[in-house]
């Protein structure tokens, strides 16, 4: 599955107004994730790609040598040195390299510049551009909110790798199976699923915890596992969560299950264009505050994309408000020990112009 090159120019044409409305003449992009959204190319994690656009449309993309045929919307495609006799370079010199690269196919200095100044190493964005340097990564945050339908195809494809490794663990999970042993079958499932080795695998595996990677350890009669189960499939990320019982679950077990699940029916009531997220979350917060046994004490979701988590962030630290196209997750949970320690459901949806619409209608039984 490939992104859609009509809908990469018109990302392009949204940075673009963006550019246009504070007087950028060039944008450089140096995170790989902001390279794919603009471009489409995705070169995976141990390269330094970088691209500019320039305010009239033109777009020059730098990628590794062996990477330039990579499929991407760009004007012009230049190549840099990512090794030496097939030795990786450092990082730093892969970055330094690309930029080097950049510079000399574009006549950019003195001119007003933005650039991602978290990411560029060594400042060299900065000492191009000089005063005239504009820090575009909270721009770039809030533009990659909104999901294509081409990105979100990517991601109903990862989706598909998660809902298949949630079908596996329920067929599996019983008293004495190792974590380490599901965490290799699921990742087995997965790949399989999608055809091709993952870009990303995570992120809880552990038995009778609230999360964290595989131990060796089995599980035990009467024990929560949670599966907060993540893929990457081309660069994007899924994000959703189930718990099963080990064995058969108790009373109180139930009674936290019965009660996490009552969120999603208010999340999906609440949520339209415009609607805030910290209200959100501090309804959820009270709601789940009044149960006995158990805990709420965490994020309620966050986006999804290019990144595990991106906007909007349903959490009281920030003053996120719901946006057309935003893919989010909503985690409620419960934790506690006589809860054997816990439970997590998390359920991915898309916001459109009236609401939002559910993407992993899968079993939430325990």
């Amino acid at each position: 599955m490939m992104l859609d090159t009509s809908l990469i120019v018109a990302r392009q044409q949204r940075l673009l107004k963006e550019m246009d409305r504070v007087g950028a003449a060039w944008t450089i992009l140096t995170r790989s994730e902001s390279v794919q959204w603009l471009t489409g190319a995705y070169v995976g994690p141990l390269f330094s790609p970088c691209v500019a656009i320039e305010a009239g449309g033109k777009v020059t993309l730098v990628l590794p040598a062996r990477k330039v045929s990579s499929p991407a919307v760009a004007a012009e495609v230049l190549p840099y040195e990512e090794k030496r006799l097939s030795t990786m370079r450092d990082a730093c010199h892969q970055q330094h390299a690309s930029l080097e690269q950049l510079f000399k196919a574009c006549p950019m200095s003195g001119k007003c510049i933005g650039y991602e100044a978290s990411a560029v190493g060594g400042g060299l964005v900065a000492a191009v551009a000089g005063p005239g340097a504009l820090d575009f990564d909270d721009t770039l945050f809030s533009l990659r909110r909104r999901k294509d339908p081409d990105e979100l195809a990517l991601m109903a494809r990862a989706n598909e790798a998660n809902r298949a490794m949630y079908e596996h663990a329920r067929r599996r999970i019983q008293p004495g199976l190792n974590e380490i042993d599901l965490y290799s079958e699921l990742q087995t499932i997965a790949v399989k699923t999608l055809g091709q080795p993952l870009t990303y695998f995570g992120q809880d595996f552990c038995c009778a915890a609230r999360g964290g990677a595989p131990r060796d350890r089995v599980a035990a009669e009467g024990e929560l596992w949670i599966l907060d189960l993540g893929v990457g499939y081309g660069g994007y990320f899924t994000d959703n969560a189930r718990t099963f019982a080990v064995g058969e679950p108790s009373a109180l077990q139930v009674a936290a299950w019965e009660r996490v699940t009552q969120v999603f029916p208010i999340v999906q009531d609440y949520v339209r264009p415009g609607a805030s997220c910290r209200e959100l979350f501090e309804r959820i917060n009270k709601e789940l505050a009044t149960f006995t046994g158990g805990v709420f004490n965490h994020h309620l979701g966050h986006g999804v994309g290019l990144a595990p988590h991106e906007a909007p962030r349903l959490n009281p630290n920030w003053d996120d408000h719901f946006e057309v196209g935003d893919y989010f997750t909503a985690e409620p949970g419960l934790y506690g020990e006589d809860l054997r320690l816990g439970l997590r459901l998390e359920q991915n949806y898309v916001v459109t112009e009236t609401g939002v619409t559910l993407l992993t209608d899968w079993p939430l039984a325990l």
